[in-house]
This record gives C-alpha cells, structure tokens and sequence, in this order.
C-alpha cells in the first residue's frame, strides 16, 4: 500500500472508490450466488452515483496534474474496503494470482524439481516422482549453475527468482547446466517443462505393523484424491489405526476437508454446515461408505491448524470418533468465496460461517479495522502460558457443547484438543535460532559430495537400523554452523548432540527416500506424534459413536 500522505491527498477519491467499490461488490457476490437480483433502473439514486464516480475517475485520469497509476488508487481503496470487514476478506492482485491459483490447484508447470538454496548455489534436493527432471537423470545433490547460459550461482539468487527462470508454459523447454560432484565438466539439460503434481499430502507411511501416518498441508483441489490413495495405500499394508498430522496446515478447499470427513464417518452424518446473511444454511453430510470408518484415530493439531483443518478436526471430535490431540487451534471459522476482477486479480471475501455438528463456531473474536491486534493473538496466547500449560486455556469464557457421548467441546475461539501437548520449546529454540536452514544447507551439501556412502543401502529399512550419524559428520557440521553463525554457543551444539544428528539423518533419508524417509525419522525428536503413537498403542481412546 502506499504511503499515508498519498492515503491523505486522495482521501476523498478513495472514500468514492469505497462507496462505488461497496455496490459493485455487493451486486457481484449476489449474481455469483445466483439470487433474484434485479437490476438497477438507470434513473436510481444508486445508478446516477456509479455515473458520477465513473466521472471522477475520468476526470483524474485525464486532467490531473501529475501523472497517477489509477489501478494502484483503485487497490489501495479495495484493500481499505475490506480491512475494514474482517481479518480473512483480500485483494489479490494480478501479479499474485498465479502463485495463488497454482496453490490451490494442486500443481503448476515447470521442470519438477524440489530445490533449496545453498552457498547461493541452487541445490536439488530430490527431483520430483514422474516429472521431466527426473525422467533427464537429475539427480539429488546436483547443483544448478546456469539458466539459459547465465550464471545463476554466486549472484545472490532468491527463491522467487529462480521460480521466474525455472517455471514455463507446459511444452517449452529450459536448458540448465548443472555441477555434479566427481564430474569435471558442466553437465548440460535441456529440460522440457510440463504439469508438476504440487502435492498437499506429505506424506503416508507405516509407523509400525498396525499404525498408520499421513499427513496433510493443506487443503487443495487434489487433496481427497491424494489422502484416498495413501489410506488405501496403508490399508493395503495392514493398516487398522491412523495417526492424521493437520499441524501447521492453513485450510483451503472446503469440499476437500468434507470429502475426507466422509471417508472416516458413518452414513448420512452431519460434517459442517455454512450460513451467511445472503447464504443460507448449506448442510454438508457424509453420503457414501467410508475407506475407513471404524480403526482408532488421532488428528494432531496445533495453533497453526486453520480453517478447513478445523472443520475436519471439529467434526471427529463431535461425534467422538477420535481423539484430538496438541494445542488450541487458529480459530477461523468464516468462509470465503472467490470473485474475479476485471483487471485479472481476485476478491476473497467472506460470506459465511461455518459450523462443527455440534453446532460451534470456530471463530475467534475480531474487530474490523484492528487486523494486527488479530495475527497478534498467536503471540498472546504463548505470553499467557496457553502453550505450554493447558489449564492456561481460557474456555470458562467461551460457549460449551457437548459431542455426542456428551463430553463437553468448546466453540469460540478455535478446537480445543482432548489431548494437550505442550510445545516443544527445545526443537523451537533450535529452529528459531538456525532460521530452519542450517541443517539443510549443510546435509544437502555434504550429501552431492558423498551420494554412494547413502545410496548403496539394501532399503530404508536398512539405512534406518543401522545407520547413525558419525561423529566426524556432526563435527564437519560444528564447524560448518560456527562458520554461519559466530555468535551461537558451543553448548547450544553439544548439549543437544542426539537431537541434531538425528534431524541430519532425516535429511539424508529424504535425498533417497524423500517424505517417506524423512518422516519416518524425524519422528524420533517429535514429541507430539510420538504422544499420538502412545495414545493409540495403550488404547486409551474416546469411544467410536460410528460403530
């Protein structure tokens, strides 16, 4: 947004924007619902107002006496519009849109590589499963030096830059040369881009002979598809219980969240229901036989499971078909429609609420206008001690609901999970302190250099049993991180020696077996989904309604 002197110069054209912005949105969230609008006779009050704006912003445009970006004025009065409603209705601008679209839709175009920025260096840290790259021979631990014959090593690169270069029309083609370790020469790809499955399911695996994992990012248009083909996947395996991981993961697609709801409850079973000023109530049910409706379930959670997560936690926990387990949830339960700008960006604005089976509102309170004291609220609840301690949980002053075996759930403010975790201040410590990238950026590195010491296990199987950090490896590292970061402690290092080495193994796991090995490691130092695997194994569950 511009600056506030431009805001006070323009103040007045910005409040007409507002009030013609209002109207025009008014009538577009109206003709997108479908309702029995009638349109406007041309002599109305409210058509002669959209006529004089129209003027204004001729006038402006053509007559003013500097020149002006009248697209730049029209956003910032969207963006006042709106900030003025509540913390989750955006303007996405044009330039934004593609990022958004991509994300949502659960792929993009572009060479399939997962790559991670090291000595300013672009390393691949896997190619991905059935993409261009790998189909070439790219290999994890290669580094990409040139994009079309220009050095893109050393100059300070970002990760938004090398998304521009790498990304491209499906059918186009980029030639990159790449610096492999043991190879002299530059090894040269011409890579023809195509659609890269941008995956919201991390991951799913066995955590023992009964127990499955998945875990889910977010909530995209292949979501469900994802989610159904790893739980069929894990049933295959003999899979009876299940362990889902929505920590962290923001929402998205509401029909994604039902449609998994629907595989894990019985027949005909309330899943949420919206209702808005211009909605009414929209019921979504379960309607089909699910894959798994009757094994132990756990959904972990956290301050950063948001929207779609809550809808999906919120129904488990209602009709008592799990057990919820971490800490309070984000606490957003309005629903947003998307509408299309003429000018190729989009407004994301609230229509609705949505509501658990039991009849809760997720919501968290919010004043229009006041969206920083809004994102602050994260950092309120750790100053209060909620995330450490559960009985710091304010729920005396939030509503009471009871599920359907009549355990008492609260709305208001978030899930709030039957099971508490505390946070693990020593892993957050250690990831606020290394800004997440240390680990990576050393283990992605020292891997390109020594691929066959990781490649020539028989399995993972093997490779997890036996193998274990040397201590050799964890000085290199020592060094490494002291070189990065003078001002980190020696003891910050050695007195967490079995937590660093394992999180190295990890990323080891991952150049080889991607997620798979990743996660099946790091849960090792993850106390939340080892307190889930607890619970499930001394079957001290919340009963299952559904049976």
């Amino acid at each position: 947004m511009k600056d506030n002197k431009k805001l006070i110069i323009f103040q007045p054209l910005i409040y007409a924007l507002i009030m013609m912005m209002g109207m025009v949105l008014g009538f577009k969230l109206y003709q997108s619902l479908g309702s029995n609008v009638q349109l406007l006779p041309s002599t109305s009050p409210q058509s002669n107002t959209l006529s004089q704006i129209n003027d204004v912003l001729n006038f402006v445009e053509y007559n003013y006496v500097d020149t002006i970006d009248t697209e730049d004025l029209v956003g910032d009065a969207i963006r006042e519009i709106l900030k003025n409603l509540d913390p989750h209705s955006i303007y996405i601008p044009p330039e934004d849109m593609k990022a958004t679209t991509e994300n949502l839709q659960g792929n993009f175009e572009g060479i399939g590589v997962e790559f991670f920025i090291v000595d300013d260096t672009i390393s691949v840290i896997t190619p991905i499963a059935g993409g261009p790259s790998e189909a070439l021979g790219i290999l994890s631990g290669d580094k990409i030096v040139t994009i079309e014959n220009d050095t893109v090593a050393g100059i300070g690169i970002t990760n938004r830059d090398v998304i521009k270069k790498l990304r491209g029309k499906k059918g186009t083609k980029v030639k990159v040369g790449i610096n492999r370790h043991g190879i002299n020469e530059l090894l040269s790809f011409n890579i023809k881009r195509d659609k890269i499955p941008l995956n919201s399911v991390d991951v799913g695996y066995m955590m023992d002979e009964q127990v499955g994992f998945i875990k889910i990012n977010r909530f995209s248009e292949t979501t469900y598809n994802e989610f159904s083909e790893q739980l069929i996947k894990l049933k295959s395996k003999g899979m009876e219980d299940l362990v889902i991981d929505l920590r962290q993961n923001p929402g998205g697609y509401l029909v994604a969240a039902t449609n998994i709801i629907d595989e894990l409850l019985g027949d005909k079973r309330l899943i949420v229901y919206t209702e808005g000023r211009s909605h009414k109530r929209s019921e979504y049910k379960a309607r089909r036989n699910g894959i798994f409706e009757d094994g132990r379930l756990v959904v972990l959670i956290d301050e950063g499971s948001a929207s779609a997560s809550e809808i999906l936690a919120g129904a488990v926990q209602d009709w008592d078909r799990g057990t919820i387990v971490g800490r309070r949830s984000f606490g957003k339960g309005l629903v947003q429609e998307q509408f299309a700008l003429k000018n190729g960006g989009a407004l994301r604005l609230t229509v609705a609420r949505y509501y658990t089976p039991a009849g809760r509102s997720i919501q968290k309170p919010y004043k229009p206008g006041e969206g920083e004291n809004y994102d602050n609220e994260l950092v309120e609840r750790f100053d209060k001690g909620e995330m450490l301690n559960e009985d710091s949980i304010e729920n005396d002053n939030r509503t009471a609901y009871k599920t359907a075996l009549g355990r008492t759930v609260y709305g208001g403010g978030g899930i709030t999970p039957d099971i508490f975790t505390p946070i693990d201040t020593i892993n957050n410590d250690l990831n606020t302190i290394f800004a997440n990238s240390q680990i990576p950026s050393f283990t992605y590195n020292y891997f390109s250099k020594h691929r066959d010491d990781f490649t020539n296990f028989e399995s993972f199987t093997d490779f997890k049993d036996t193998y274990q950090v040397p201590q050799s490896i964890f000085d290199e590292f020592y060094t490494f991180v002291k070189e990065k970061r003078a001002s980190v402690t020696p003891n910050v290092l050695l007195d967490n020696e079995f937590l660093f080495k394992t999180k190295i193994k990890a990323y080891f796991a991952k150049q080889v077996w991607k997620n798979e090995g990743y996660y099946s490691i790091i849960r090792e130092i993850d106390t939340e989904i080892q307190k889930a695997y607890d619970f499930i194994k001394n079957d001290n569950m919340v009963l299952n309604s559904s049976e």
